[in-house]
C-alpha cells in the first residue's frame, strides 16, 4: 500500500496540472468528456488527417511537379485543381442528406463517409498514370491527349468529391457526438488535425520526392490512396450509435426536403452576408495556391523539396492562427472580428511575397508564406465559428455543407484564375522591372492584395450590424 500511495499522489498532481494549465494553454484540451474521451475524439479526427494529406498532394505537390518537372501548362493544372469545385456546391445537399438519412444499419453519417472514402480512393488509384499520360501528350500532340486529359480530369474530380463528402459529413458527425456548447471547439480540433496532417504530409512528400522520378510519383500517390482508406476506416470504428428508428421509414411526418431545409437555413439573419464574406476572403487567400511553389522554383530558384515544404510552412501558420483564434473566441470574442484580423494580416503577407522577387531573399518569402498561413487560419476559424453558432437546430450538416461549399468553390475559382493569369503573362514584360518570369506571379499576388482589401470592406457593415445586436 505504501508503494501505491505515492503513485496515487503523483497521478493526482498530474491531473491537477493538466486541468489547471492544459485547458488554459493547450487549444481544445477541454473538449473531452466522460462520454466522449479524448482518445475517441482524436481517432475520429483521423478523417481530417486523411483530408489534409490529399489536399497537400493536390494543391502543394502535384501542382509543382506537373508544372515544373512534367511540363504541363499551368492553366491546365489550374483547371484540373479547380475540377473538384464542380462537386463543392453539393456539400450542402450531402450535409442535408446525412441529417435525414435512414440506412439499413441504423446510421446517418457513416454510410456517406464510407462512400466518400471509396470515391477518393478510386481517384487516387489511377491518378498518377493519367498524369503521366497527360504530360507525355504535351511533348507530342497525339492521341494520348484524348486519353490523358479526360482520365486526369476524372481522377481529380473523384478525389475532390471524396474529400467534400468525407469532410462535410465527418465534421457533422463530430458535432453530433458533442454537447452544443462544445461544438465550435470540437470543429476547431478537427481543423487543427487537418493542419497537422498537412504538415506531416508536406514534410514526407518533400523528403520522398527530393530525388524525383516518375516511379516515385506513382508510389507516393497510390500510397496516399491506401493511407486514406486505412485512416478513415479506423476513425469510424464504433463512433456513430446505431439507432433502431433509422432502420426503416417510420409512420411519422416526412423529413423536410432540401429546398425547405435550405430556405430555413438562409432565412436566419445575415446568413447570406456571412457566406458572401467567406467566399470573398477565401478567394483572396487561394488565388496563389497553385503558383506559390512554381514561383519559388522559377523566380527564387528553390528546389522541389524546398518548395514542397512551403505547404508545411503554410499549414504551420494556419495552426498558430487556429490555436490563437480558439483561445480568443472561447472568451466570447466576435468571430467576424477574428476573420477580419486574418484578412488584415494577409495584406503584409503578400506584400512580403512580392518584395522577395526584388530582394532575392528566400527568408522574406518564407516569412510572407508563414503570415499568409496565419491569416488563413484566423479567417477560416472566424467564419466557421460564426456559421456554427448560427446553425439552426438539427441542421448541422447543411450548415457545414454550405460553409464548405462556398469555401471550396472560391478556392477552385481562385486556383483557376491564378493558373490562367500565370500562363497568359508568361514571358510578357508588364513593366514591373523584376527578375525574369516574375511579372505574372507578382500580378497574381497584387490581385490578392486587392481582394484582401475588398474583404475588409465587405465585412465592415457586417461588423457594424453585429455590434448593434
Amino acid at each position: 500500500m505504501s508503494a501505491e500511495q505515492p503513485a496515487k499522489g503523483l497521478n493526482a498532481q498530474l491531473i491537477k496540472v493538466w486541468t489547471t494549465w492544459g485547458t488554459r494553454f493547450l487549444p481544445f484540451a477541454d473538449v473531452a468528456t466522460p462520454e466522449l474521451p479524448l482518445s475517441r475524439l482524436l481517432r475520429l479526427s483521423l478523417i481530417q488527417v486523411s483530408v489534409g494529406i490529399s489536399l497537400v498532394l493536390l494543391v502543394g505537390t502535384l501542382n509543382r511537379v506537373m508544372i515544373v518537372e512534367l511540363g504541363v501548362p499551368a492553366s491546365v493544372v489550374g483547371v484540373m485543381l479547380a475540377l473538384p469545385l464542380l462537386a463543392a456546391p453539393f456539400r450542402a445537399l450531402v450535409g442535408h442528406k446525412s441529417d435525414t438519412h435512414k440506412s439499413a444499419m441504423g446510421w446517418r453519417r457513416v454510410p456517406y463517409i464510407y462512400m466518400g472514402t471509396m470515391v477518393q480512393f478510386g481517384g487516387l488509384a489511377f491518378m498518377p498514370f493519367a498524369i503521366l499520360v497527360l504530360s507525355g501528350a504535351q511533348e507530342a500532340f497525339d492521341e494520348r491527349v484524348w486519353l490523358g486529359m479526360p482520365a486526369a480530369a476524372i481522377a481529380f474530380l473523384m478525389v475532390g468529391a471524396g474529400i467534400h463528402i468525407t469532410q462535410t459529413v465527418g465534421l457533422a458527425l463530430a458535432t453530433d457526438l458533442t454537447k452544443t456548447e462544445q461544438q465550435p471547439n470540437v470543429v476547431g480540433l478537427m481543423y487543427v488535425m487537418l493542419l497537422l496532417g498537412s504538415i506531416g504530409a508536406a514534410l514526407f512528400f518533400g523528403w520522398v520526392l527530393a530525388d524525383f522520378s516518375q516511379g516515385r510519383l506513382i508510389q507516393v500517390i497510390q500510397g496516399c490512396a491506401v493511407v486514406t482508406v486505412s485512416l478513415n476506416f479506423l476513425a469510424l470504428w464504433k463512433q456513430e450509435t446505431r439507432i433502431p428508428s433509422r432502420l426503416r421509414p417510420q409512420p411519422v411526418a416526412p423529413d423536410p426536403s432540401f429546398r425547405e431545409s435550405w430556405d430555413l437555413f438562409v432565412a436566419k439573419e445575415k446568413t447570406l452576408l456571412r457566406l458572401l464574406a467567406v467566399g470573398l476572403g477565401t478567394l483572396a487567400f487561394s488565388m496563389s495556391d497553385i503558383v506559390l511553389e512554381p514561383y519559388g522554383g522559377e523566380v527564387l530558384n528553390l528546389g522541389v523539396g524546398t518548395t514542397t515544404l512551403l505547404s508545411a510552412l503554410t499549414a504551420g501558420g494556419s495552426l498558430i492562427g487556429f490555436a490563437y483564434a480558439s483561445y480568443i473566441l472561447s472568451l466570447g470574442a466576435d468571430p467576424f472580428r477574428m476573420a477580419s484580423l486574418g484578412a488584415l494580416i494577409g495584406v503584409p503577407a503578400y506584400g512580403l511575397v512580392i518584395f522577395a522577387a526584388t530582394s532575392d531573399a528566400p527568408s522574406i518569402f518564407t516569412l510572407g508564406v508563414l503570415l499568409a498561413g496565419l491569416g488563413t487560419g484566423l479567417f477560416g476559424h472566424g467564419t466557421l465559428t460564426a456559421t456554427m453558432q448560427l446553425a439552426p437546430k438539427h441542421q448541422v450538416g447543411i450548415a457545414m455543407g454550405a460553409w464548405g461549399a462556398v469555401q471550396a468553390t472560391s478556392q477552385g475559382i481562385g486556383a483557376t484564375i491564378g493558373g490562367v493569369v500565370r500562363d497568359l503573362t508568361r514571358g510578357v514584360d508588364l513593366g514591373f522591372n523584376l527578375a525574369a518570369k516574375a511579372d505574372g506571379y507578382v500580378l497574381i499576388f497584387g490581385l490578392e492584395l486587392l481582394l484582401m482589401l475588398a474583404t475588409l470592406i465587405a465585412m465592415r457593415p457586417l461588423l457594424h450590424r453585429e455590434n448593434e445586436n
